[in-house]
């Protein structure tokens, strides 16, 4: 396996091809927890690993040099997948100093016992020189933490950018060139929706500021290095900070004796004719990784769920529970769902839209029991209705 981005530059991190769950979201092609080691005068490790990866670190590290004159190690970001191995990783490299700004020494100090660590505390614009090759730092606040940070080599055109532009998943090759691209690039807009979506803001300003950096190659801290199809992932984020629409409609719904399904298949029948992207999430059978990125760049969507115990069904509360805190904004969409002796489905979903600011399109779709022919063609009318919506937004957003 090449883990070489540049002379005296590699990857030393950890594959994780089977873990399946990250605080919730659904990693199914795994992960990696990337770690960089820079070779010059003076040696620096990028980041570490998870705590049960250590020993493989310290490996990776101790072949390509003595482990024990590593002369810093640079925390970009305190979330414990790159920073649980730190009080393994500064034992073994006791003259280091542990390189991070105020707000991560704060952030290491409140999850470790960091007695007796050797602390460089630097800000934006600050420099080290390790001898032909000069780190330089920039804090990214809330990207994704406020503890963030990039690390750029301008001598290599090099930028070590934490967890943006990272995926979940898990390869034999550590570049983009040598992985399917739309693979790679389906895993990194799961990650985006699923991880910063709701930082769409401090992302944007990031970016600015890496636009006046020189870069060839961006190795973030999950998945591969960007070494080819910079500009891919780059345009990608500014589509994605945005949440800029396409011509797509989703339905989602759960549904418990099929009657919420029959209106959601009739509402995803007449958006079929209007010639849009349409797509079909059962919410329980799916998840809300799936979801979560799926209406990252839709333009509307109708959510349905049956009345249980006189509210939603506790799956669709999960979904649009984790929707409200990822804040995908400029949505349009109405509520729908079957009911039997009480409503309630449909009117609790249609509060969790207003409470993110959906544009609500009708009042909720309800069908007491079994939908008949006259409910049904409603919902195809009111799926003709979403398609119109998606069609017109993006060709507005088109057109500005």
């Amino acid at each position: 396996m090449n883990t070489s981005l540049r002379d005296g530059i590699d990857w030393v991190g950890y594959v994780d091809w089977t873990i399946r769950d990250f605080h919730g979201y659904r990693t199914e092609r795994g992960s990696t927890y990337n770690a960089y080691l820079v070779r010059d005068d003076k040696t620096a490790l990028i980041d570490t690993v998870k705590r049960p990866y250590a020993d493989t670190l310290v490996a990776n590290v101790s072949a390509l040099t003595d482990i024990s004159k590593i002369d810093y190690v640079v925390c970009n970001h305190a979330e414990p997948d790159h920073s649980s191995s730190l009080p393994v990783i500064l034992k073994a490299c006791p003259n280091a100093q542990l390189v991070c700004d105020a707000k991560c020494k704060d952030t290491l100090s409140k999850h470790y016992d960091t007695d007796g660590w050797n602390w460089k505390v630097v800000t934006s614009g600050d420099t080290i020189s390790l001898g032909k090759r000069t780190l330089t730092f920039v804090e990214t606040p809330m990207v994704h933490w406020p503890e963030s940070m990039f690390t750029y080599v301008p001598e290599e055109k090099l930028l070590f950018s934490m967890d943006a532009f990272g995926q979940h998943y898990a390869s034999a090759h550590r570049f983009d060139d040598d992985e399917p691209l739309d693979v790679v690039m389906a895993e990194a807009k799961i990650y985006y929706a699923n991880i910063v979506m709701l930082y769409g803001k401090p992302i944007s300003q990031v970016l600015d500021k890496a636009a006046g950096l020189d870069i060839e190659i961006i190795a973030p801290s999950h998945g591969v290095i960007w070494r080819k199809n910079l500009e891919t992932i780059i345009s990608a984020y500014r589509r994605w900070i945005v949440c800029k629409p396409a011509a797509k409609v989703l339905v989602v719904y759960d549904t418990m004796w099929k009657s919420t399904e029959k209106m959601a298949l009739a509402i995803l029948e007449g958006a079929s004719e209007c010639g849009v992207d349409v797509r079909l999430i059962n919410i329980r059978t799916s998840g809300t990784t799936v979801l979560a990125a799926e209406i990252l760049d839709a333009a509307a969507i109708a959510f349905g769920s049956p009345t249980l115990n006189m509210t939603l069904m506790p799956q669709m509360a999960a979904g649009l529970t984790y929707l409200k805190g990822l804040k995908p904004v400029g949505k349009a969409g109405f509520a729908f769902g079957s009911y039997g002796w009480a409503k309630g489905g449909a009117r609790d979903v249609e509060t969790y839209l207003k409470d993110m600011k959906f544009e609500i399109l009708r009042e909720p779709l309800q069908a007491q029991f079994v939908p008949g022919e006259e409910i049904l063609d409603e919902c195809r009318a009111a799926g003709k209705m979403l398609a119109e919506k998606a069609l017109a937004v993006t060709c507005e957003k088109e057109g500005q």
